[in-house]
């Protein structure tokens, strides 16, 4: 699984990437826990959604939120990391830009996102 660097509004943005292998794969963004309190792209959960996602031949992308990990920036009480996703979905569609349908799911502050 390919370590990606993409910019966001709040500059570079670090994520996990598996592309599928069908050309019109679905795909799933995932939104990792509070900043504040050590969530991070790594999350036990995040990666389990990550990995059951792969498995169902999405092509899958998780990512630090601002000033998390090699993310840039900090944090900004939600505002920020909602454009952070937004900048991750944009990633991720261009990647694939065929793609059948989008998923997004977050655990705890990822899921208010």
């Amino acid at each position: 699984m390919p370590d990606v660097i993409f910019n966001g509004p709040g500059g570079r943005i670090e994520g996990r990437y598996r592309h599928a292998r069908e050309e019109a794969a679905p795909v799933a963004l995932l939104l990792h826990p509070h900043p504040q309190h050590g969530g991070a792209m790594n999350n036990k959960v995040v990666y389990a959604l990550f990995q059951a996602f792969a498995r169902r031949g999405f092509s899958t992308l998780r990512f630090n939120f601002r000033g998390v990990g090699r993310s840039q920036g900090s944090f900004d009480h939600g505002l920020g990391e909602l454009s952070d996703a937004a900048a991750a979905l944009d990633w991720l569609q261009s990647h694939n830009a065929d793609a059948s349908r989008c998923w997004i799911a977050g655990f705890s502050f990822g899921a208010w996102i």
